[in-house]
């Protein structure tokens, strides 16, 4: 009989970066209450990457 090994690397990650995306997002609202345009900038870019290691590690490992 063959067997085959199955890992939710893909859900896993996708989930971890998700989250990661969801605390930038948050981030970024908090900071753009303060008037603060830099620290919204970088929380904005640090979803964007998120978001797309998430995407990136469902097409890897799906």
């Amino acid at each position: 009989m063959e067997s085959t090994a199955t890992s939710d690397m893909s859900v896993g990650l996708s989930v971890l970066f998700g989250a990661f995306g969801v605390i930038a997002a948050l981030a970024m609202l908090l900071t753009a209450i303060g008037h603060d345009q830099l620290g919204s900038g970088i929380a904005f870019a640090v979803a964007m990457i998120a978001g797309s290691l998430a995407v990136a590690a469902v097409h890897l490992y799906g």
